[in-house]
């Protein structure tokens, strides 16, 4: 389900809408913000893979790009240090697919969209998950999951 039609169900119940949560129901993330050096070429890049999975265009604030889904937000950012974007060796962010199709057309977008593949090609692993690799424009590594039925 997108982001879009989860707000939109969630709303309908009047409901706020819910965050993963911890066993004692606490937040454990509020967002992810990557350090970017060209913002926008990794909105671009950005607004393509996430719109696949119903994620709306980055809103801009100043430096920033935020992207808001009711689970949390995702952002881009240029450092606000001044010095140059890094991406950190041994760290992946993996965003939750719907099903393997759309963690193929998050794959192709990112591609298409100035990323790189990485890893063993998009598909089953050990026959129990779906995984996606990409590397963002900046060198940052992406996950798109799936866990099938």
């Amino acid at each position: 389900m997108t982001c879009d039609a989860l707000l939109q169900r969630r709303h309908s119940r009047h409901k706020k809408p819910s965050r993963r949560r911890t066993a004692k129901g606490k937040v454990v993330f509020s967002h992810v913000m990557l350090g970017v050096n060209d913002l926008e070429v990794s909105k671009k890049f950005y607004d393509a893979v996430l719109g696949t999975m119903g994620v709306g265009p980055g809103v801009a604030n100043k430096n920033r790009y935020f992207y808001i889904c009711p689970t949390g937000n995702f952002a881009i950012s240029t450092p606000i240090n001044g010095e140059p974007a890094t991406n950190g060796n041994g760290s992946t962010i993996g965003f939750a697919v719907e099903s393997a199709e759309q963690g193929d057309a998050w794959h192709a977008a990112g591609v298409a969209n100035g990323g790189t593949t990485c890893e063993d090609p998009p598909g089953l692993r050990d026959g129990a998950i779906y995984l996606a690799y990409l590397r963002d424009p900046d060198g940052n590594k992406l996950c798109a999951l799936h866990r099938p039925g």
